[in-house]
């Protein structure tokens, strides 16, 4: 019995260590970060339900300092559209900021404050994550500040619908808890660097949040840092993702079951798209098989604007190639 009780009291002790290390992780990770994470307040307009008058309503979310000269991410929903952007820091200190960009495709945006010593976070490659690994989130929900939460990477490469209806890929999956105004805050690793910017929240579960990676996020803000937007190519139609009948993939040796159908084409200066028409199906860009309009969203990137591509398209039931040079979205 004495042997039992002593092993018993051993693999207690050991629990106990690792729960202290755990805490002291986390802990520790507040502690250095704290003084970058923002409470962001806005006015946005809105219309009175009862009077149909526009009126300012304050609105709240998260943001962190990325650079010393005071510039912060936050999240794109959180400032759109917003006449007045305010930051509060943990110290109390309250400063006007200026939005620099917002990019609703990813909803990642940039606002720049102009004093202070700031202290900025760093960003983690988020290439390396793997689900089990710790994720601790800091950020505002419904007004709380600077509210701490812990849990594990759930996954990676996850796709989230942004506002705008375009397909946010690379999201992590997080089971730390958030709420309203988490959203813009930073999601980091043990050793408290960015992995990803928080999101979303799925409300009718437990457990779903979901936060924009790290390596995205630094591609998207150095963009809207530089330009105050991300570019994006465009073939100028209105399109949807339709199947394909076994007879259309067989006959033209085709690698998806379904294509991009094109019901509207807007003819424009920058464009040229006079080779497509009404009722094609997009099956191929530039030689990579396309299957969905969230598909060809990927490839209309800034290195095709103004840059000659071959689509496949199926007309009355057979493959064509035809060539267009994308635009810029405006």
């Amino acid at each position: 019995m004495k042997t039992e009780q002593h092993h018993l009291d051993f693999i207690s002790s050991i629990d106990s260590q690792l729960l202290d290390l755990y805490s002291a992780t986390v802990t520790g990770v507040v502690r250095n970060v704290a003084s970058a994470v923002v409470h962001i307040r806005v006015m946005k307009n809105v219309r009175d339900p009862r009077s149909g008058k526009s009126i300012e309503q304050p609105a709240f979310g998260s943001g962190f300092v990325i650079s010393t000269d005071g510039y912060i991410v936050t999240n794109s929903h959180v400032v759109e559209e917003s006449p007045s952007i305010s930051v509060t820091f943990i110290d109390g200190i309250e400063q006007n900021a200026t939005l620099i960009g917002a990019d609703p495709s990813t909803d990642l945006a940039v606002i720049k404050v102009y004093d202070g010593e700031l202290k900025p976070l760093q960003f983690a490659n988020s290439a390396l994550l793997e689900p089990g690994q710790i994720a601790i989130a800091i950020g505002n929900p419904l007004g709380l500040q600077h509210t701490v939460t812990a849990g594990v990477i759930s996954a990676t490469g996850r796709s989230l619908r942004a506002v705008n209806g375009r397909l946010i890929d690379e999201i992590i999956q997080t089971d730390a808890a958030m709420n309203p105004g988490n959203s813009g805050g930073p999601l980091l690793n043990s050793e408290g660097k960015v992995i990803g910017v928080n999101t979303a929240v799925i409300s009718e579960a437990q457990g779903l949040c979901f936060a924009v990676s790290s390596n995205m996020t630094a591609y998207i803000v150095g963009q809207l840092i530089l330009r105050g937007k991300v570019k994006r190519a465009q073939i100028g139609v209105a399109a949807q993702t339709v199947n394909l009948t076994h007879r259309m993939i067989e006959a033209n040796q085709l690698k998806t079951k379904t294509g991009v159908y094109v019901y509207e084409i807007n003819n424009r200066s920058e464009i040229s798209n006079h080779e497509l028409r009404d009722g094609d199906i997009i099956v191929e860009f530039d030689g990579n098989p396309i299957g969905t309009v969230d598909n060809m969203h990927k490839y209309l990137n800034e290195s095709v604007i103004g840059k000659q591509i071959n689509l496949a398209v199926l007309r009355g039931g057979r493959k064509h190639l035809i060539s267009v040079i994308p635009g810029e979205l405006k």
